[in-house]
């Protein structure tokens, strides 16, 4: 069973001064002949088009129901065939007049996202631009400085399969990295050990010296927050890239 269809523009507008006539639109209009279950409510919404064509009526009434077909699914393409073909036996007038209408609202689709702005509707954090590091990653990831003060901290995101190559963080006292999975799935991997699968929320400790690398799974985009730990004379060494080998065998 479809969602219930309910209605109270009746009450809230006539329900003073037309009680019974209010009680007619949201509860028996609305409230019963539109929640029978003998036509799906796509179809009742091209009816009550056409019948509004039909009967001449352009006004807000109109309006409110080609924006409900468009909402229960009719498309562009439907409507416009819809309308055409009504035409045909109610009149060029009345065609033009509903056309008028439903093209304002069927223009306002959106047009189709990128990977990355769907991408970014998922994570809390700003994606940022094109990472200026990018020369010691295969593929290519995003960086959004989030805050220089006191504990730096930067969203740093992945295209799927992109990742960085072997690195330490080097430092004389304290340093290192935390890294904190805010959005997809990537991998952590220490020199010598298994790698570490990546999931929002996960958190990883980072001390300097250790050589690692890190990025997005095959199939996922992947974000995480880089926390660079305080500490004296800190520089990062590049390295090699992972093999290839090694990376396709994570899955």
């Amino acid at each position: 069973m479809s969602k219930k269809i309910t209605q109270t523009a009746g009450r809230q507008q006539l329900g003073k001064f037309a009680p019974m006539f209010a009680h007619l639109n949201d509860d028996v209009l609305f409230g019963e002949v539109w929640n029978e279950e003998a036509i799906d409510v796509k179809t009742k919404c091209i009816i009550t088009v056409v019948s509004l064509m039909a009967s001449g009526i352009t006004d807000s009434s109109l309006g409110y129901h080609l924006q409900n077909a468009k909402n229960n699914g009719v498309t562009k393409e439907e409507i416009a065939a819809i309308i055409t073909h009504a035409t045909m036996y109610v009149g060029w007038p009345k065609g033009w007049a509903v056309f008028r209408q439903a093209k304002e609202i069927w223009n306002e689709e959106a047009p189709a996202q990128s990977e990355k702005d769907a991408y970014q509707n998922t994570i809390f954090f700003p994606i940022g631009e094109e990472n200026p590091y990018g020369q010691f990653f295969v593929g290519r990831s995003y960086l959004a400085p989030l805050t220089t003060e006191q504990v730096p901290v930067y969203n740093v995101t992945f295209e799927p399969g992109c990742r960085n190559n072997w690195h330490i963080h080097h430092a004389a006292c304290g340093g290192g990295q935390m890294l904190i999975c805010v959005g997809g799935r990537g991998w952590y991997q220490e020199w010598g050990k298994e790698p570490v699968e990546l999931t929002p929320g996960t958190v990883i400790n980072i001390p300097a010296g250790v050589k690692h690398w890190h990025g997005a799974a095959a199939d996922s985009w992947f974000s995480h927050l880089a926390l660079e730990i305080p500490g004296e004379d800190g520089k990062a060494e590049w390295m090699e890239p992972v093999s290839e080998e090694d990376y396709n065998a994570l899955g």
